[in-house]
């Protein structure tokens, strides 16, 4: 039996537990962003967590993503692979986009009515689900689903690559004896973050804001995007190839961590400067941004990847179970981040305890839908691959669920 591997099970589990607490932190910013609701409480410092977390956790992601995907398709074979990835990326995508995408919609004319005093459910649910009519405009665009599309496309390249590589005789050389030594040797530079921060940073040149784009508009491909997401799944896909350079990645000296904080400090102070186009010098503090942003970004993946290593590398029932349920906290949570922001927004109370309250009560709400409709259910087999036996609620409520389900490797639902 194959050992599992823990510490990027939890790896994976935090980077989309992070982004609920990122979608729950928007409603809290000093200045109106667009979202479907602002708080009258708000602050800078979310303006700060928002612009950091969102640097890595879709980049950390991504890289898991490569890194197990090379695994499955190794250990499962071709077909298997592709059937996994139809299974478990395309399938919710295609159907939670058309069950969630009315919900949000309605998410947001809910928040507009919040906004003038007065909210009215059932005309913005109704409002909502009428939004279909207008398809095929908009389809598949305006909900947090985009990743998966991303994630679709990224896999078939990869596949693409490894399809025309094996291919032709020359091409499979060059990478086993120029490539993977290539890398390898990236890993284990000293300089490895500033090495990978500079394409990296070329590519977020081509953003159109300060930071990350989210490509949720279009079916078209944006291609900075891309690249930066592909680069991350390409590049956690050679990790696998081989034994040992993933822990290389995340290795930790006192260096690296005053990189990362001078990094992140730089991003931070720089990115004030998009309030003022006009300075004269704001190409090169624009470069400068750029740069900081792509180290911070390399930076806290590789940390994040070495503090779990240090902390979950030994088996837990818990963090199998958070692993094996984010997934569907990350497909869920949106609309009841929304709701629950619309439910405090007008409250008197702290912007950091409203924060934690809305991001607790919609893991615990998705942990609770999960464990009772989810994780013993076909919905469960879709997501994680098997079908498992409920921790929380033991009393079966649909037949065919009394025998226990052994856990599989969580790693193949990335």
């Amino acid at each position: 039996m194959h050992q599992r591997l823990d510490y990027l099970d939890a790896v994976r589990a935090f980077a989309l537990l992070l982004g609920i607490v990122f979608h729950a932190s928007m409603s809290f910013v000093p200045i109106f962003i667009g979202w479907a609701v602002m708080d009258i409480s708000t602050s800078s410092m979310v303006t700060s967590f928002i612009l950091v977390s969102h640097s890595f956790r879709m980049e950390l992601f991504f890289l898991i993503a490569g890194f197990f995907s090379h695994l499955t398709l190794h250990r499962k074979g071709f077909r298997s692979f592709i059937s996994s990835r139809l299974s478990r990326i395309a399938i919710p995508l295609i159907f939670g986009w058309f069950i969630l995408r009315p919900l949000i919609v309605a998410s947001w004319i809910m928040g507009s009515q919040s906004l003038q005093g007065e909210v009215d459910v059932l005309s913005g649910l109704k409002q909502g689900f009428q939004s279909l009519e207008q398809l095929p405009a908009d389809l598949f665009t305006g909900s947090h689903l985009w990743f998966l599309y991303y994630l679709l496309l990224v896999t078939g390249i990869a596949l693409t690559i490894r399809a025309v590589v094996h291919s032709i005789p020359r091409l499979h050389t060059l990478i086993t004896k120029r490539i993977d030594p290539s890398v390898t040797w990236i890993i284990h530079s000293r300089f490895a973050w500033l090495i990978l921060s500079v394409p990296t940073a070329a590519s977020l040149w081509q953003m159109s804001i300060w930071g990350m784009d989210t490509p949720d508009k279009s079916l078209v491909p944006h291609w900075p995007v891309l690249t930066i997401y592909g680069g991350f799944f390409i590049l956690g896909w050679f990790l696998h190839r081989q034994e040992g350079l993933m822990e290389r990645l995340a290795s930790f000296t006192v260096g690296r961590g005053i990189v990362c904080i001078a990094a992140i400090w730089g991003t931070i102070v720089l990115s004030a400067y998009q309030a003022n186009m006009g300075h004269p010098q704001i190409g090169l503090i624009r470069a400068g941004f750029v740069l900081c942003y792509a180290l911070m970004m390399w930076s806290l993946v590789s940390l994040s990847i070495a503090l779990f290593k240090c902390l979950f590398d030994k088996p837990s029932k818990t963090v199998r179970y958070i692993a094996d349920s984010s997934y569907w906290l990350y497909l869920i949570h949106l609309p009841i981040v929304v709701w629950l922001q619309i439910a405090f927004a007008e409250l008197s109370l702290h912007w950091s305890l409203k924060l934690g309250a809305i991001s607790i009560l919609t893991i615990g709400i998705s942990l609770l839908l999960y464990d009772l409709f989810v994780r013993s259910t076909f919905l469960g087999k879709t997501l994680n691959g098997r079908k498992r036996e409920r921790i929380l609620f033991r009393l079966d409520l649909f037949k065919g669920n009394k025998r226990a389900l052994g856990p599989s490797h969580a790693a193949t639902n990335s």
